[in-house]
């Protein structure tokens, strides 16, 4: 019943989730970006969420990480960086949760990526639905919407959106494994994301077994 936090970088999925939240509850959303300071369209692209926000009528805010991401591990810093600053401006705002808007072509990556480097159970069960860092739940609603329809629901709204450059750079794993799935017609997405849930059902209950 309280406010929700949205995590929204102004990609098209999250710029769906943005516009799905707010029709969905009005009055009850809150949204951050993230410009980690490796990008200098960063900044132009959190002044667009705030822009499309302020049209919606819903709370913004740009945040920054704690410290300078640089070295080695870019990914996994600003990943790290990103969950530290997002949760910590999450538990401020007394928002009940933070929403992010990974999806099942996401799922269907990920899993692959998994297998690819012989993960077990708990590996394979992917991005699960929802899980605590610290004391912030983390929420990932849109895990059974795939990649097109999100990009649909944005352009039927007219609202603008942004492609990180990062995204198709083939030096990602991630990168690698989506253009072998959207060069192909034999493994479908979708099939994929449901096999990634049924095996996080499966590592539940194999962890109540255990306990």
């Amino acid at each position: 019943d309280g406010l929700i936090a949205l995590a929204v970088s102004g990609g098209a999925d999250s710029m769906a989730m943005l516009l799905l939240a707010a029709a969905a509850l009005p009055g009850r959303v809150a949204v951050a970006t993230v410009d980690h300071g490796l990008r200098p369209q960063a900044a132009a692209e959190a002044a667009l969420v705030a822009e499309v926000c302020a049209g919606l009528g819903v709370p913004h805010a740009t945040l920054a990480p704690a410290a300078p991401i640089a070295g080695a591990s870019i990914q996994k810093q600003a990943r790290e960086a990103r969950y530290a600053a997002l949760t910590a401006w999450a538990q401020a705002t007394g928002a009940s949760g933070l929403l992010t808007a990974h999806h099942a072509d996401d799922q269907a990556e990920t899993l692959l990526m998994r297998l690819n480097r012989a993960s077990g159970v708990a590996g394979l069960s992917g991005i699960r639905p929802w899980r605590f860092e610290g004391d912030t739940l983390l929420l990932w609603p849109l895990l059974d919407w795939r990649r097109r329809e999100l990009r649909e629901i944005v352009a039927a709204a007219g609202a603008p959106w942004v492609d990180d450059p990062s995204n198709e750079d083939p030096r990602h794993d991630r990168t690698r494994f989506r253009d072998l799935l959207a060069g192909q017609a034999l493994l479908d997405p979708a099939a994929l994301a449901r096999s990634a849930a049924y095996l996080g059902e499966a590592e539940a209950a194999l962890d109540a077994l255990a306990e």
